[in-house]
């Protein structure tokens, strides 16, 4: 009768063993995940500075072009 308590507690210990391999898994990928989800968002932030700078020519370059053809007043 001594050696059932101690394999009933082995039983749970085993359990516990494997959840815990499950959780880390779980683990494992939901930081994977996050950090492609980062890498996502710093390229989306870089994309768009980009857009930003460019639009930012364009608009020198209008203003140029406003200023050589004296269209200063043409904007509404």
């Amino acid at each position: 009768m001594s050696d059932q308590p101690d394999n009933l507690v082995l039983v749970y210990l085993r359990r516990i063993d494997e959840k815990l391999d499950r959780v880390i898994g779980d683990v494992q990928d939901l930081k994977r995940r996050v950090t492609s989800l980062e890498e996502n968002t710093a390229r989306l932030h870089q994309d768009y500075a980009g857009l930003q700078l460019r639009m930012d020519r364009m608009e020198s370059r209008l203003d140029h072009i406003e200023c050589a053809l004296d269209l200063h007043g043409a904007r509404p």
